[in-house]
């Protein structure tokens, strides 16, 4: 059987995460962005501040996931994507990019 590749989202608080997982139980890369800096001297998670790290980082996150996953975007064959719960704003960032990324496996 062909080896199967899940890249997998999460952006539902303050870090933006991107993994691979090979087969659903090897887990090949996790890469994740912190956003404590950002927030730390708010006291606390600001939603919109959030939002915007996760649009800045989530492309070099996805690129640094299959580098060291050492796989193409060619060679994933499923999407995975958290969708709640969490803050509306972050996890858009993170549905949008999950979306992005299929229907450019779909239609190259």
């Amino acid at each position: 059987m062909k080896d199967r590749y899940i890249l997998a989202f999460e952006t539902s608080c303050d870090e933006t995460s991107v993994a691979v997982l090979k087969n659903e139980t090897e887990l090949l890369s996790n890469v994740i962005a912190s956003q404590i800096e950002s927030h730390k001297r708010f006291g606390g998670v600001v939603p919109e501040v959030a939002s915007r790290h996760h649009v800045e980082v989530i492309t070099a996150c996805i690129e640094e996931a299959l580098a060291e996953a050492g796989i193409t975007e060619e060679d994933i064959t499923a999407v995975a994507v958290t969708y709640g719960p969490g803050l509306v704003g972050a996890l858009l960032v993170g549905l949008s990019a999950a979306k992005a990324f299929a229907w450019r496996m779909i239609f190259p």
